[in-house]
């Protein structure tokens, strides 16, 4: 059986793929296990400085696996606790994301569905290719998309997440970047190096500033404003002792490409 999720790393990028298109790369439980462990270990890795998360073969990722929460019913209680624990491990897994200290793009293309369009969300960033389909589809099969409606929802504005959850409909690329769930739509054949200029063009920037940066966005976007700017004025104060960002400043007062250690 082949690795359900391979990581490749190249020049301070991690490029993750998820690797079941059979199953077009359906949030089993394997691969929640694999995406938990590769997250883990990239909280502890300091060389890299960005990644990517795609999906191998004709989608991104269709949501979870059906047939293994069928199988799940046939305990004596019918699943509850077998259900309980999986969406619980998977809200684990989405919730990793923005605490992993770089950023994470979704290069997406395909559908991403129901789980899927949740793994998007829950991305710090995600580009596209044209012809793509998103949507949190449950409804159609009696399954309201509850877990995946927490990603959305804090990504697209309130009554078209929720007309998005009630109908059950798709919208194309162009539509989720309208919506703000996308950053860019791009041509398919384009879709790995746009993405991979992305990601170079973050990893490029000073790596302890980016990393300060992102967990200072996930906590001030929580709080009352007055509280944020409290938050985020220590955290801008901490990040000016940064031997690194002075020489940034004086790089830049001085007209030069800064000589960062």
């Amino acid at each position: 059986m082949s690795e359900l999720l391979i990581r490749e790393d190249a020049a301070s990028i991690s490029t993750l793929t998820l690797n079941n298109p059979g199953a077009l790369n359906a949030l089993s439980d394997d691969m929640l296990a694999a995406l938990k462990s590769t997250f883990l270990d990239l909280m502890e890795d300091d060389t890299v400085k960005a990644v990517v998360l795609k999906g191998a073969g004709k989608a991104f990722c269709a949501g979870h696996d059906l047939k293994e929460m069928q199988a799940g019913r046939q305990s004596e209680d019918g699943g509850s606790a077998y259900f309980g624990d999986l969406f619980s491990r998977c809200g684990e897994v989405m919730q990793m994301i923005p605490h992993l200290p770089m950023p994470v793009i979704a290069q997406v293309h395909g559908i991403a569905t129901a789980a899927g369009c949740q793994l998007v969300a829950s991305c710090d960033m995600a580009v596209a290719a044209e012809g793509t389909r998103f949507g949190v589809n449950g409804v159609n099969i009696g399954l309201f998309c509850s877990t995946p409606m927490v990603a959305l929802s804090r990504n697209v504005p309130r009554k078209q997440a929720f007309e998005l959850l009630t109908t059950g409909e798709f919208v194309d690329a162009s539509r989720a970047r309208e919506l703000g769930l996308v950053n860019r739509v791009v041509a398919p054949d384009a879709l790995n190096t746009e993405t991979r200029d992305l990601a170079e063009t973050v990893a490029a920037k000073l790596s302890s500033a980016v990393r300060i940066g992102k967990r200072a966005f996930y906590e001030q976007i929580q709080m009352p404003l007055d509280a944020a700017y409290e938050y985020t004025g220590q955290v801008m104060a901490t990040n000016m002792m940064d031997t690194n960002t002075a020489e940034g400043i004086q790089a830049f007062i001085e007209k030069r490409k800064p000589d960062w250690s």
